[in-house]
């Protein structure tokens, strides 16, 4: 299949990443990427960049080298109710805004706890990715969590880097992967480059979306036109 987008990647920016964002963008175009997003650690991530970081990507080119370039972040939920540590009033201006869990920003919980700041993170409208969900650091319940993606219309990302970095993350990703294409809820593919030679490549996650038989409707990676609307009807890039 051929991908034209990846969603998750990351600069020097980070604090824990190796590539500059000029180092992304040229990587992404000799790959054949033709829509990056730049979704930068937001603040709580040890070592993450300021507030103003995010604030002022405003000044940075929207294409160079044929590739569409999305202002973003991966923003984190700091408690179970669904808060984050990026203020809506920054969200409202990025292109797209990743939600994750992550335990140096906030200490796995309960099941129970962990489903719950994933449900109550996609009440907010800025949020249009729910980042790596498949981590066996926070277990959740699986279908309550896409149920509620179906009715908010988000995304659910499969996490191409969660199978070297999060052990045990095959066999939940591959559950989250049935149950979208049970209730018929869109999914993305994201690298989670922190480096630039892993942009647009998804081999893993690819393996579990062959075994399953996804639907090709339901891959936002695959036609130029499938993600830029999603964004659009988000009230995005207008």
């Amino acid at each position: 299949m051929n991908y034209i987008l990846d969603t998750h990647t990351h600069t020097i920016v980070s604090g824990h990443a190796y590539t500059t964002w000029l180092e992304n963008v040229k990587e992404a175009a000799k790959n054949g990427i033709k829509i990056l997003g730049t979704t930068d650690h937001g603040p709580a991530m040890p070592g993450g960049p300021h507030i103003f970081h995010f604030k002022n990507l405003k000044v940075m080119p929207r294409e160079l080298f044929g590739v569409l370039l999305l202002r973003g972040c991966e923003a984190n939920i700091i408690d179970f109710q669904g808060n984050l540590d990026i203020p809506e009033s920054v969200l409202k201006n990025l292109d797209v805004v990743i939600a994750s869990l992550h335990d140096v920003c906030i200490k796995p919980g309960t099941r129970e706890e962990n489903t719950e700041a994933l449900l109550n993170v996609m009440n907010n409208k800025y949020v249009h990715i729910i980042g790596h969900s498949g981590n066996p650091s926070f277990s959740i319940y699986e279908e309550e969590v896409i149920k509620k993606a179906k009715e908010k219309d988000i995304l659910i990302e499969i996490n191409n880097g969660s199978f070297n970095s999060r052990s045990g993350s095959e066999e939940n990703c591959m559950k989250i992967a049935r149950l979208c294409k049970e209730y018929n809820v869109k999914i993305v593919l994201g690298s989670d480059a922190h480096t630039c030679f892993q942009i647009g490549k998804f081999p893993k996650a690819e393996k579990i979306l062959e075994a399953i038989d996804m639907p090709e409707e339901l891959i936002m990676n695959v036609g130029g036109d499938r993600f830029i609307d999603y964004l659009k009807s988000k009230g995005k890039l207008e």
